[in-house]
C-alpha cells in the first residue's frame, strides 16, 4: 500500500509538472493556484516537507511521460522502472535509488543501454532478474545501478571526479557558545576513511574490551556510551589529528612538528580559575584543556612578568618517551576505563599524578586513556589510582554502587593470569 501511495503520489506531482511547463506563466497550474512554483504547490497540497517534495520531484523527473506536439505521448526516460512503480513493486526510494546512476550518465551512454539496465532493474525491484533474486530492496537497486553505471559510461568517472574535486572542502566557522562550526563536503575516500577511523575509536565492542569486574558476575562488562554519535565523531576526529601530529610524519611548522601552543596564568592553572589561550583562535578555553594538553603532549615553560617580558625560557619535556609508552601500553592494552575499548596506539599517556604537582614522568604513574576520557578525566566521574605500579579505578557510582577501588583487566597476558588465580 505504501509503494502504491508512492506511485500515486509520484504521478501527480509529474503531472502538476507537466501542465506547469507552459511559457504562457498565466496558463500554468501553479500559477492559477496561486504558487510560486511546483515545489510550492505540492507542498501545500500534501503537506510535507521541501526536502520530501523536492525527492518526490526528483522521481517524477525520471518517469514522468511528456507529450509531443501532436498530443501523442512519449516514453518516459526509464519506461520499465515506470510501470514496477505504478504496479506497487517500487517505490519512492527504490526508484531513486535506480534514477540517480543512470541518469548521472546523461547523454555519455546510448539510449539502448539505458533501457537495457533499466529493464534489467525493474525485473530485480519485481524479484522476477536474472539471477532469480527475490525483490530487490532500494539499497540493493542502488548497488546494482552503480554497477550498471560503471559498465556502460566508461567515461563518467573522470567528470564525476573533476566536478568531485571541486566541491571538495572543509569551513571552520566563527566561534559560537565555546564551539567551532563546521562544513563542507568530503571526498567518498575520504569520508569512507573518516567512518573507519570513528569505528576503531567508538566501537569498543569490535575490540578486546576493558573488563571490569563488579561483584554482580550478571553485569555487563561493558558500558553504555552516553555520548551521542555526532560526539563520538568529534572525538574521533580529535584522536586522529593528535595521533597525525604526534606522528613525525606531518610537514614542519618552522622546523618542528605541527604543535599547539597554549598559555595559561601559573595560579590559575593551579586553582583551575581563570582561562587559557590557544594559538590559532581568539576564543579563550578551560584550564582543563591546558592540563589536557600538557599532559599528552610537549611542555615547554615559558615564563614572563606582568609586563609580558620573557624571564625564562625551559626546555622541552616530552612527558612520555617511546619506550615507557610501549610498555604502558602492554600493560594496559587500550584505554583502561571500563568498557571504553579505544586501542593502545589511539590512546594517550595520562599522568595519574599531575606533572604540575610533581607527579613523575614514570610508569608507575602513568595509564592510557583515548582523547575523550583524557579531556574529562578531571570531571570526577571515573577516578584513577596505582596500587604497586598497577592502575585502579574507581568507578561511577550509577554503575557501581560499592565505590571500590578495582584493579582494570586489560590486556590479554593479564587477562589470563586473573583467570588463572581464580580458578
Amino acid at each position: 500500500m505504501a509503494r502504491l501511495v508512492d506511485a500515486l503520489l509520484i504521478e501527480s506531482t509529474g503531472e502538476v509538472v507537466r501542465r506547469s511547463r507552459t511559457p504562457e506563466r498565466d496558463l500554468r497550474l501553479t500559477t492559477r493556484m496561486g504558487c510560486h512554483d511546483v515545489s510550492e504547490l505540492v507542498q501545500r497540497l500534501t503537506r510535507m516537507a521541501s526536502a520530501s517534495v523536492a525527492r518526490v520531484q526528483k522521481a517524477a523527473k525520471s518517469v514522468l511521460v511528456e507529450q509531443r506536439l501532436d498530443g501523442e505521448p512519449l516514453p518516459a526516460r526509464l519506461p520499465a522502472m515506470r510501470d514496477a512503480l505504478i504496479d506497487g513493486e517500487v517505490g519512492v526510494d527504490g526508484l531513486l535509488a535506480v534514477a540517480g546512476p543512470l541518469e548521472a550518465m546523461g547523454d555519455r551512454v546510448a539510449v539502448e543501454d539505458l533501457l537495457a539496465a533499466d529493464a534489467v532493474l525493474a525485473a530485480e525491484a519485481r524479484g522476477v532478474g536474472p539471477d532469480g533474486a527475490p525483490p530487490a530492496c532500494a539499497d540493493l537497486l542502488r548497488i546494482q545501478a552503480l554497477a550498471w553505471s560503471a559498465v556502460l559510461d566508461q567515461d563518467g568517472a573522470e567528470p564525476r571526479e573533476e566536478r568531485a574535486l571541486r566541491l571538495r572542502g572543509v569551513r571552520l566557522g566563527r566561534v559560537t557558545d565555546g564551539v567551532v562550526p563546521i562544513s563542507g563536503a568530503l571526498l567518498p575516500e575520504v569520508a569512507a576513511q573518516f567512518q573507519r577511523i570513528c569505528t576503531a575509536v567508538d566501537s569498543p565492542r569490535t575490540q578486546p574490551g576493558v573488563r571490569f569486574h563488579p561483584d554482580d558476575p550478571n553485569t555487563d562488562p561493558f558500558l553504555p556510551d552516553r555520548r551521542t554519535t555526532a560526539q563520538q565523531h568529534h572525538d574521533a576526529l580529535a584522536t586522529a589529528l593528535t595521533v597525525a601530529a604526534s606522528s613525525e610524519l606531518l610537514p614542519t611548522i618552522g622546523g618542528a612538528a605541527p604543535t599547539l601552543l597554549i598559555s595559561v596564568r601559573e595560579e590559575d592553572l593551579v586553582d583551575d580559575t581563570g582561562w587559557a589561550h590557544v594559538d590559532g583562535t581568539d576564543e579563550p578555553v578551560s584550564p582543563a584543556a591546558a592540563r589536557h594538553a600538557g599532559c599528552a603532549g610537549v611542555i615547554q615553560r615559558v615564563v614572563l612578568d606582568d609586563r609580558g617580558r620573557i624571564l625564562k625560557i625551559g626546555t622541552e619535556q616530552r612527558v612520555f618517551n617511546k619506550h615507557q609508552r610501549r610498555a604502558i601500553g602492554l600493560r594496559d592494552g587500550n584505554c583502561i576505563i571500563p568498557g571504553c575499548g579505544v586501542p593502545a596506539a589511539w590512546c594517550e599517556v595520562h599522568h595519574v599524578t599531575d606533572h604540575a604537582n610533581g607527579g613523575p614522568t614514570h610508569t608507575d604513574n602513568g595509564v592510557l586513556l583515548c582523547w575523550s576520557h583524557h579531556r574529562f578525566i578531571d570531571d570526577g566521574i571515573w577516578k584513577i589510582r596505582m596500587n604497586h605500579g598497577v592502575p585502579e579505578v574507581q568507578a561511577a557510582k550509577w554503575y557501581d554502587n560499592t565505590m571500590r577501588w578495582r584493579p582494570v583487566t586489560t590486556s590479554p597476558t593479564r587477562l589470563l593470569d586473573t583467570i588463572r588465580r581464580r580458578t
